[in-house]
């Protein structure tokens, strides 16, 4: 198949200046180093919008899209990645040229193409069966009870799965190879005995897109008494349904400039609110709506809209959306919260009564502060100083996880208006035990999870064997040094501390191989003299990806910030990238291989303790009575190695 070849998209980009392609369409001013603008991806008064002309690279640092011009193009003009590369092509005066792909030469996006050409296969054949297959007229009969209308399904290009097993495996999966990419993609299921078989069958197909229109997972309602209900695809190369949204890609396209989205519980919803002029309406997939997920629709849109039933399980949801957006809520963003009367669905509310009612009750929506307060006052009787002063100390460590700025002032000015208490004290409260909460059941989760960093695990898993430099430590309890009975393994205790970190491809804070990922975006020269070989063999995306990475710019060490993130653009590692590189200070720094110097020192250290902790953990799983004198004295050297490479004396 004819591809642009990599050579030519690096070659425009050099050529190219990203302030001018931008400028002709959002008014830009020099500030500094850099020039400026309001966001043109969100509603913002002050501008937080940076291009860089050194890196060729813009930022918001308000609602986090960034990337090179390319993807400026893409996103700002709606435009798919060929027809952004002929604009700016244009704009250079170059012809675009094209070529067959050779091995070797495939890009990380062509790695995955063949897993998008299966995906979209099995969508036409789930479309060809709601139209064709003698077993849709139950499917077409559901979806016409629903309300919904030919035109909205081929829309969001609902399908059919049929019953039976091999449905699907007959149809694309032809071959060897063919079939181990629809394994691979989550379409087929191989059970213990070896039998390979359709993920869906007998069920409604709901096609999930990215951001780029294209296939990358489905969802499937059943029509039998089949259980479950709704059946998403697993996780996948191509699918991360922390980061996913159903029905955002058809919310952009429909609108040129989104003022709010409206998070709903599921695929009918978004549907039956767009067939009704309401297509703003998004939903999770399976998962309860997390940081990414908001700090994506913020990138769009300046409000957030979270649209439940009134029940319990829809204020258990909610809930979990508000803690979910606290960290994000920067001023400027607004979330608000909307419960339907019982037995009430946005499905069913908008049928009933229309698209004006609905919009009505979404303007009408409770504010983050009313939610927030009124679900923690639960049980608390704030008529008495006793429960003003319960009430504070569940409240106050909520408003601690909100984003230093006028939003979050105001947030504890009101917490102070509502229980006395002025905010300085406010400020200073902790939060309360289990035990001493007074709030939902669904509140009662802890304040103080945070990520730790690489030093505050390695003493951590140093701390597991203190005991060991200790002669008296060494006794017939030898076994329960870590307080568990012989041979009882502690998973916890077991688990690899270069584990222990979140290896998704989630910006996290406090993460040493993040924080170098964003270095080497904006300073690819940094990665010259690194030894690939000497990373840790660890099996973690991020840590994968570094590797990679790093290949990628020792082959090419002539390679921009900009070509990298057009190598990478449209998959979850070049939004990682994207997100990581807006992080780091776009201005020089004088400090820079210095730290990226030091933060690679401790990421190569880490093979060298898990090397030292798998050898104690086999000394330890012995019964102490078989060591030998040499045994027992490397116990000891092995610990002081590791408090060593911990950086403790």
């Amino acid at each position: 198949m004819a591809k642009i070849p990599q050579r030519f998209i690096d070659d425009l980009l050099d050529r190219v200046d990203i302030v001018e392609v931008i400028d002709r369409r959002v008014k830009l001013r020099k500030t500094g180093k850099n020039f400026s603008a309001c966001c043109p991806f969100h509603d913002e008064k002050t501008p937080s919008f940076s291009v860089n002309p050194d890196k060729q690279f813009f930022y918001c640092f308000g609602c986090g899209a960034g990337g090179n011009a390319l993807g400026f193009l893409m996103d700002y003009e709606r435009l798919e990645f060929p027809q952004a590369v002929e604009s700016l092509a244009q704009t250079a005066g170059l012809e675009v040229p094209k070529e067959e792909g050779r091995p070797g030469e495939a890009s990380r996006q062509d790695t995955q193409r063949p897993l998008f050409d299966q995906l979209e296969q099995a969508t036409r054949f789930y479309e060809h069966g709601l139209r064709k297959h003698p077993d849709a007229k139950r499917a077409v009969k559901y979806l016409k009870s629903r309300g919904l209308s030919g035109e909205i399904a081929k829309a969001f290009r609902v399908g059919f799965a049929p019953p039976g097993w091999d449905n699907l495996i007959v149809a694309v999966g032809n071959s060897e190879e063919k079939q181990q990419l629809l394994m691979t993609t989550g379409m087929l299921v191989k059970n213990d005995k070896g039998r390979v078989y359709d993920r869906f069958r007998d069920r409604i197909i709901f096609p999930i897109v990215d951001a780029r229109g294209r296939v990358i997972a489905f969802g499937g309602r059943v029509l039998g008494d089949d259980k479950p209900k709704y059946l998403n695809s697993p996780e996948t190369p191509v699918f991360h349904k922390s980061r996913e949204l159903y029905g955002l890609y058809q919310a952009r396209k429909a609108n040129r400039s989104l003022e709010r989205i409206v998070v709903v519980e599921g695929y009918m919803d978004v549907i039956a609110l767009a067939q009704h002029g309401i297509n703003y309406a998004v939903a999770t997939l399976g998962t309860a709506t997390s940081e990414a997920h908001l700090d994506r629709l913020f990138r769009h849109v300046p409000e957030v809209i979270f649209c439940f039933d009134g029940d319990e399980a829809g204020r258990k949801a909610a809930f979990r959306g508000l803690e979910a957006a606290l960290p994000v809520m920067q001023d400027g963003r607004q979330v608000r919260f909307l419960f339907l009367p019982e037995g009430e669905d946005p499905d069913s509310l908008v049928r009933a009564k229309g698209q004006g009612h609905l919009e009505h009750l979404f303007t009408q929506a409770s504010p983050l502060d009313v939610f927030l307060f009124d679900q923690l006052e639960q049980g608390i009787d704030v008529t008495t100083l006793d429960g003003r002063a319960r009430f504070s100390k569940v409240a106050a460590p909520y408003l601690q996880q909100l984003p230093e700025g006028v939003f979050k002032t105001l947030m504890y000015q009101a917490l102070a208006e509502r229980t006395g208490i002025d905010v300085d004290s406010l400020k200073r409260l902790q939060a309360p035990s289990e035990r001493d909460s007074a709030a939902p059941e669904y509140t009662r989760r802890s304040n103080q999870d945070a990520v730790l960093s690489m030093n505050e695990l390695a003493s951590s898993a140093t701390d597991r064997y203190s005991d060991l430099s200790r002669p008296e430590a060494f006794s017939d309890d030898y076994a329960d040094i870590d307080g568990m009975e012989p041979g009882v393994s502690d998973s916890s205790a077991d688990t690899p501390f270069i584990d222990a970190i979140d290896d998704s491809l989630t910006p996290t804070a406090n993460n040493d191989i993040h924080k170098i990922l964003g270095l080497l975006v904006l300073n690819p020269a940094l990665a010259k003299n690194v030894a690939i070989d000497g990373l840790p063999a660890v099996d973690r995306r991020d840590l994968i990806l570094l590797k990679e990475f790093l290949k990628q710019i020792q082959s090419d060490p002539d390679t921009t910030t900009a070509a990298l993130l057009g190598f990478w653009y449209g998959t979850p590692e070049g939004q990682l990238l994207t997100e990581l590189a807006g992080k780091e200070a776009l201005d020089d720094d004088e400090g820079r291989e210095a730290l990226f110097a030091a933060l690679m020192e401790r990421l190569m250290k880490m093979q060298q303790n898990e090397e030292l902790r798998t050898r104690i953990d086999y000394l330890k799983s012995r019964d102490y009575a078989e060591l030998s004198g040499d045994e027992k004295r490397e116990l000891i050297t092995l610990t002081q190695k590791i408090r060593t490479l911990a950086g403790r004396s």
